[in-house]
């Protein structure tokens, strides 16, 4: 008798489509408000320093928002998550921009930007919670495409926002209307998403019993602060690039302002792209092989734009680093979350490994920048690569893929006839 699936349960494919709405409005709303970090400056009449202090409360605020994610995920469910997020969003980007129009004060912004931060870290562990267990339940590998949909919404947000700045569209109308737009499109998408919870547990092939842990349980799981290594590294590769390849393309090459802006854009499609054929890769070959190749990659790429005085081979290395840092974030994401009791705790964490480098990163890189030059001052994201590649053994798949049937009631869609994928096998457990 053929089984009918519930109409109140979306399907896979569905889950993940929504996902991928939710990545991308996450990417829209922040590069909406970065887009119009400009005017904000100008209408405070801020100094470098004090626009550090507002970067900063919004990092404050996304790093506790990190930290609460994980009694709000395992607690609440990754669905609604993203639906607390979704207000936490609207109502920082909103009173912001109002505050910035308005005249309100620079604390008062502050405390508004630390609002939108602290949503933004809870939005940023539930979806890719969500994303996890429907990648798991699809049975092949997407999360590097989630990332691509974020990084597509990072690219509308900051085109919307220099058209605004190019047309003197007012801050409140302009991130006021794309907050309440956006937040509305998340929680929609939600009603499409499944409770994680819900979902059946993956086999594993390692029959050890795994405890749930508590929130300072996980900090002290050496499988944790590994793949927090994997994505602290590769974190740093990307935000290192985001953050001073133009300049260090400039000052370093001899570019033109204009140049070193358009070597940015080659890498952020280098990302996409490395991001976007990553799924096929890692489906082959599995995560371990998949990044350290990557960290080879990446480590050859800024080798060569470190070292190598000529701009076409320079070029050559800045494409070779953004596929090389690609995946190695959101692979991270999908080996923290593999352990369904364990996920949002894990990903919690691991994503404040992370942000550790977009905080602290920056700073550091111009201190050394300032003593050696920009070029040499990016051996030290060399340096993190490695432990990052080092560290790929942590990422091992542990579950086998959750695949939905045919609605037939044949054979599964992937893994074969038995169920099982090529990371079950006998031989293939406690091997490297």
């Amino acid at each position: 008798m053929t089984t009918r699936t519930s109409t109140r349960t979306p399907g896979t494919r569905t889950w993940r489509n929504a996902v991928f709405v939710v990545f991308t409005l996450s990417g829209l709303d922040m590069a909406t408000w970065l887009g119009r970090v400009p005017s904000v400056r100008d209408s405070l009449h801020a100094s470098t320093s004090e626009m550090g202090l507002l970067v900063l409360g919004m990092s404050v605020g996304s790093i506790v928002g990190l930290s609460a994610a994980s009694h709000i995920v395992a607690r609440l469910g990754a669905r609604r998550g993203i639906q607390v997020a979704a207000v936490l969003l609207v109502v920082g980007m909103v009173s912001a921009s109002i505050a910035v129009s308005a005249g309100w004060g620079f604390w008062a912004i502050w405390g508004c930007l630390t609002a939108f931060g602290f949503g933004n870290g809870l939005c940023d562990v539930s979806m890719n919670v969500s994303g996890a267990s429907a990648e798991r339940a699809g049975g092949r590998s997407v999360m590097p495409l989630f990332h691509a949909a974020f990084s597509v919404g990072t690219l509308l947000g900051a085109t919307l926002g220099s058209a605004a700045e190019a047309a003197d569209v007012p801050v409140w109308i302009h991130i006021g209307s794309i907050g309440v737009l956006a937040s509305i499109g998340m929680v929609v998408a939600v009603t499409r998403l499944r409770d994680e919870r819900a979902e059946p547990h993956p086999e594993s092939t390692d029959t050890s019993p795994v405890a749930v842990l508590n929130r300072w349980q996980v900090w002290a799981s050496p499988a944790t602060i590994l793949i927090g290594l994997i994505v602290l590294g590769m974190a740093l590769a990307e935000g290192a690039a985001n953050d001073w390849l133009p300049l260090a393309m400039v000052d370093g090459h001899g570019l033109t302002n204009a140049e070193g802006s358009a070597v940015l854009s080659v890498f952020v499609a280098a990302m996409t792209v490395g991001r976007a054929g990553g799924v096929f890769v890692i489906d082959r070959f599995g995560r371990v092989p998949v990044l350290r190749g990557s960290a080879a990659l990446a480590l050859v790429g800024l080798l060569v734009l470190i070292l190598v005085p000529s701009v076409p081979l320079a070029i050559v290395g800045v494409v070779l680093w953004g596929i090389g840092a690609s995946l190695g974030f959101p692979m991270g994401m999908s080996a923290a979350a593999d352990d369904p009791r364990n996920a949002a705790i894990r990903v919690s964490a691991v994503a404040t490994i992370g942000y550790v480098a977009f905080l602290a990163g920056p700073p550091v890189i111009g201190f050394l920048g300032k003593q050696f030059g920009l070029l040499h001052a990016l051996l030290v994201v060399v340096v993190f690569i490695v432990l990052a590649g080092l560290a790929s053994g942590a990422a091992r798949e542990r579950t086998r893929p959750q695949v939905e049937p045919r609605p037939s009631g044949g054979t599964p869609t992937s893994g074969g006839s038995t169920g099982r994928n090529r990371f079950d096998t006998d031989e293939h457990v406690g091997r490297r």
